[in-house]
């Protein structure tokens, strides 16, 4: 009898691999569900390997998919809750303005979501947004469609603040533990670099690593892991693209092959982040290699657009700091189970938009994981949709 007790006093509800913030919300929804939840990280917290860490990301409903939309909803209210749990601000309203030319696909399919939607949203026409943004400088008549709800979510904070209320729920944060060995079966057995734990259901939320653990379990998901270079460019004149000032986040269509993207100053005083939505083809483990030909190019990219449009930012970037992206074909999520092995879920590809929706995701992974009726439809997360999948082992 001491025995079984002993042995079920060992067996986790859940095992979470992966403490960015995919997994870290995942445990987090256990948690509040009263599991034994376990949150495993390879590295030690808090750590700047991964996808998770860095001082801002952009918050929104401008997408032109409704079902990211439908999903912001509730994404906002997860983030006020954990904001009142954590005592501390993750968040601020800034607005967002999507630029583009006034017949740009994403920009009209996005603008008629949010109508859709019922969305807060303005549409500025070239004159309006001289007038609205005389430190931004217009140069081919592009119009802005102003996403009222848009911000900044305080990156790092709110990852530490998540980790800090999953412990106070219950759950067990283990970090500087390697997966090594993965034993499906009922319970599934994850064997990490200082011990082995078993658990009735394993979630993997591996970002960039993803495909390294799911091998040996038989599949490989199409994902493609980039290493991104973020860059920070300093004010002539410190405040003026700041958030005290409030000046929008933006988002740039059509500039260049891929999205280019700012958040206003705060993180560091004086230094504005301009981004380039993409990057250069790189193992994780690898990703502090030296500059490439690519990298090269983003950068010259970003300071022929800072140079045209952001007149009182210098046009060489200050701080540069590198993130890793793991894209899908179609940059949507895969939120699914093994086709083998139903107790395994999967939270993978998150193609660098991902922060913003965390806290939906971990309430799906949580529900995959525990049986339960998704709270939202799964079809465009499914892996099934990916032709390429490789299922040689299955």
């Amino acid at each position: 009898m001491a025995d079984i007790m002993a042995a079920q006093k060992d067996l986790w509800d859940a095992i979470v691999i992966g403490a960015g913030i995919q997994g870290s919300f995942t445990a987090y929804h256990l948690a509040k569900h009263s599991k034994r939840v376990l949150l495993l990280e390879q590295f030690f917290l808090p750590h700047s390997r991964g996808s998770s860490h860095g001082q801002s990301r952009i918050i929104r409903n401008a997408y032109p998919e409704d079902f990211y939309v439908r999903m912001m909803n509730e994404c906002y209210q997860t983030w006020a809750q954990l904001e009142r749990e954590a005592g501390t601000q993750l968040h601020r309203q800034t607005e967002l303005l999507l630029l583009g030319m006034k017949e740009n696909p994403e920009l009209k399919t996005t603008q008629a979501t949010l109508s859709r939607q019922g969305i807060e949203h303005e549409c500025l026409s070239s004159a309006d947004l001289k007038q609205r943004f005389p430190n931004i400088r217009f140069t081919g008549g592009e119009v802005g469609l102003l996403d009222k709800t848009g911000g900044v979510l305080y990156a790092d904070k709110a990852l530490r603040a998540l980790q800090h209320v999953i412990h106070q729920l219950g759950g067990t944060v283990c970090d500087g533990e390697k997966v090594v060995e993965i034993t499906p079966g009922r319970p599934v057995t994850v064997k990490t670099s200082l011990r082995s734990y078993q658990a009735n259901t394993l979630v993997i939320t591996a970002g960039p690593w993803t495909n390294r653990i799911l091998r040996p379990l038989g599949i490989e998901l199409p994902l493609q892991t980039l290493r991104i270079n973020v860059y920070y460019w300093r004010e002539k004149i410190p405040g003026s693209y700041s958030i005290s000032q409030a000046f929008p986040c933006f988002l740039s269509l059509g500039q260049a092959p891929h999205h280019i993207y700012g958040l206003p100053s705060s993180e560091y005083p004086g230094l504005m982040k301009v981004g380039y939505h993409h990057g250069d083809s790189a193992d994780p483990e690898e990703r502090d290699c030296p500059t490439t030909f690519s990298d090269i190019q983003d950068v010259q990219i970003l300071r022929h657009f800072v140079r045209e449009h952001m007149p009182g930012l210098q046009p060489e970037p200050d701080i540069m700091e590198r993130c890793m992206y793991t894209n899908t074909p179609d940059k949507h999520f895969i939120l699914d189970c093994h086709p083998k092995y139903d107790n395994i879920v999967i939270g993978a590809g998150f193609s660098g938009h991902g922060f913003k929706l965390a806290p939906v995701v971990g309430k799906i992974l949580y529900e995959l994981s525990m049986k339960l009726p998704p709270s939202y439809d799964l079809a465009p997360f499914r892996m099934s949709r990916f032709s390429t999948l490789n299922k040689a082992h299955l």
